[in-house]
């Protein structure tokens, strides 16, 4: 029997038979989750590894018995079978949606394998034009340095770089010489990238489409080239730069890797919209435990499941099984979505700091006693108005944004006192107002402990006013 086999075999007996909705139980299905994260899989066969890594492909190409066949050729060769993930540091956040193909690949590296994480600090100056309607806007190298300072240090939660090889691709692009890519591009059809959704639309509308954006796809391959890939990670939108890795990677004289593309994740919002830092719809990895606990719990019902498969190391028939007690009535969609909700933070900050963000959460917004919550921030000017604290406290972006919320009924104050909890519901003109003033106008000296609500998120007042 296999490590992951053991594993499996102890959680599924978790999963079956005990209250799901108790805090001791979800901590010891934490703890043997987290466990699995770390656990050493080198004790799989070539045909289960790869069977493990398709079971959360959405494109593996060419085939599972491929990627089967490759490790066990690098085994015999006595080589490193090297899994690739690129990204580019267009932002200074990585979030959940880029942990996707992360999570895959430290599957590689547990299975022994060599894995390269590569920033792309040159590739990020001509931005991937996957799925976009316009041209990125460029970035300086100021820009690219201040986005991919703690890069490295955000990811640690899934890769032992200790072992893993950490690489920016300035360290080679930048010594391309003309006649090479000359010699590479002469034997690429111009057709191939055009045959891309994204930018045929984009010429369709008229809309412009730069030769540089052509190429990036052509740059992102020399990566694979350059570090002899065996196969790339990457979401499902990075599907044809990837087939354009394994043609560069042919046009070189070198063995095609292949390609493991993982489904998107849409973002919390429960638009339909990926996960991305352009739409505010993103967990960040840098975020602290107990905002990532919320912003799960945020999330439509319907994105549990699917956020599972993405996120979580269960397997499908541990998956099924809560399926299984979802439809039976023994488990409540509420009390999944906290384990959901605790894996993930548990993925990031450990089990204690997933438990603690669990505990506060019934604080907050289950018991609704706030004063148990110990993390929460405080606003301490009250001459300044609702608004302007609700921006600095970055629960909000712009004016407008407070106002949409004041209009959904979502801006309160809230008085505690004893356990007992009033809610005042704040209009948007109260918002312009000073925080002193609502407080006084409000509350008529009342005592307690005050708060302010922003739609899930929650801040102390400082007594005094």
């Amino acid at each position: 029997m296999t490590r992951l086999s053991q594993s499996v075999d102890r959680v599924t007996a978790l999963l079956e038979g005990a209250d799901l909705a108790a805090g001791a139980t979800v901590r010891e299905l934490l703890g043997l989750s987290t466990q699995r994260r770390g656990l050493d899989l080198s004790d799989l066969s070539p045909a289960e590894q790869a069977t493990l890594i398709a079971e959360r492909s959405q494109e593996l190409q060419p085939s599972v018995d491929a990627l089967a066949a490759r490790i066990t050729e690098a085994g015999e060769k006595g080589r490193p079978f090297i899994a690739k993930f690129g990204i580019d540091p267009t932002g200074h956040e990585v979030h959940l949606g880029h942990a996707v193909p992360m999570l895959i690949l430290s599957r590689f590296q547990r299975m022994g394998h060599q894995v390269v994480f590569i920033v792309g600090d040159v590739t990020a100056k001509i931005g991937d034009p996957s799925g976009r309607s316009d041209e990125r806007p460029a970035l300086t190298d100021e820009d690219i340095a201040h986005n991919l300072a703690t890069y490295r240090e955000q990811v640690t939660a899934f890769f032992d770089f200790t072992r893993a090889q950490f690489r920016h691709n300035g360290d080679w692009l930048r010594d391309v010489k003309l006649p090479r890519l000359i010699e590479i591009t002469a034997q690429i059809p111009a057709s191939m990238p055009l045959q891309r959704d994204d930018f045929r639309k984009r010429l369709d509308a008229g809309q412009g489409l730069s030769l540089a954006e052509l190429l990036y796809s052509v740059v992102m391959a020399l990566d694979s080239v350059e570090i002899a890939s065996d196969l790339e990670v990457g979401g499902i939108d990075q599907f044809l730069n990837m087939q354009m890795c394994r043609h560069v990677m042919h046009i070189c004289g070198q063995p095609p890797e292949l390609v493991v593309a993982t489904a998107l994740i849409e973002g919390t919002d429960g638009t339909g919209a990926k996960m991305s830092k352009s739409k505010g719809n993103y967990v960040p990895l840098a975020a602290p435990a107990g905002e990532i606990f919320g912003k799960i719990m945020s999330v439509p019902d319907r994105l549990v499941e699917p956020y599972f498969r993405a996120l979580s190391e269960w397997r499908d028939s541990e998956l099924a099984i809560v399926g299984e007690r979802l439809a039976a009535g023994s488990l409540h969609p509420m009390d999944l979505k906290k384990i959901l909700a605790g894996e993930v933070t548990a993925a990031v900050h450990g089990v204690e700091a997933a438990t603690k963000a669990r505990e506060e959460f019934a604080a907050r917004f289950s018991r609704r006693v706030f004063g148990e919550v110990d993390d929460l921030p405080t606003i301490t000017d009250l001459g300044q108005s609702i608004t302007d604290a609700v921006r600095a406290l970055g629960f909000a972006k712009s004016n407008g944004d407070v106002r949409r919320v004041a209009q959904q009924d979502g801006l309160r104050l809230v008085v505690e006192s004893a356990g007992v909890q009033d809610q005042l519901r704040l209009t948007a003109d109260e918002a312009r107002e000073p925080l002193a003033t609502v407080l006084k106008d409000k509350l008529h000296g009342r005592a307690g402990e005050y708060y302010l609500k922003v739609g899930r998120r929650l801040a102390r007042i400082a007594a005094g006013f």
